[in-house]
């Protein structure tokens, strides 16, 4: 048995050049998206990684205790395929490998960014989909999608990601969309603490209509 009061967030962070304009607003929601964790209950467990034409693994595995502040230092191009691909066959291969009395229940993946795809070199987009398509149905992985400027539900339809659990903010909004996407995670964690052993694992609340008017510019 998997441990049900175990969660791992695989948090994947847009570092693109374009991110410079809110880099302040991006790490005070991270921060805020962080400390929301910390009020649930439940163990969890972080690992940021971070993107542009190049792939970083800022820290892995951590306790919400021990997350350092967020320091974000944009550059380069958006190879947002190749960061996906990345990051999920590694958490899928490292989680595997673990004694089933040691692995998280719960696998969540947020998907922060504020640009389309540009560079990357190895994934595509159907292939992206099969994978997030696959780890969600198999293994029950909630995957969610946050992209400024642009039709958040189009992309992260297009990467696998379900639309509900997709949402366009505005630039001006990074702080509001990090916010109020912790308070959906954190609520994922209790329903799946509370479900019954052997019942059907339960995803996050979408995004309603009026919080996605919120969001927007």
């Amino acid at each position: 048995m998997t441990r049900a009061d175990l969660t791992h967030l695989y948090f994947l962070l847009d570092r693109s050049g374009s991110m410079q304009s809110i880099k302040t607003d991006t790490e005070g929601g991270f921060a805020a998206f962080i400390d929301e964790q910390r009020k649930s209950a439940g163990e969890c467990r972080v690992t940021l990684a971070q993107f542009d034409n190049e792939y970083d693994v800022v820290y892995s595995g951590r306790p919400l205790a021990d997350i350092p502040p967020l320091d974000l230092q944009p550059r380069g191009s958006t190879a947002l395929l190749d960061a996906m691909g990345r990051l999920v066959t590694t958490a899928g291969s490292e989680l595997a490998a673990l004694p089933d009395d040691e692995r998280p229940a719960t696998v969540i993946v947020a998907v922060m960014t504020d640009g389309y795809e540009n560079a990357s070199r190895e994934w595509t987009h159907p292939a992206i989909k099969a994978l997030v398509e696959q780890q969600t149905k198999d293994y029950s992985w909630q995957f969610l999608y946050m992209g400024a400027d642009q039709d958040a539900i189009e992309v992260g339809v297009s990467l696998g990601v379900s639309a509900a659990a997709s949402v366009t903010y505005g630039r001006g909004k990074t702080r509001e969309a990090m916010a109020m996407s912790a308070g959906k995670v954190a609520k994922l964690r209790e329903a799946r603490m509370a479900a019954p052993a052997g019942a059907p694992a339960p995803m996050m609340e979408g995004y309603t209509a009026a919080e996605r008017a919120e969001l927007a510019d």
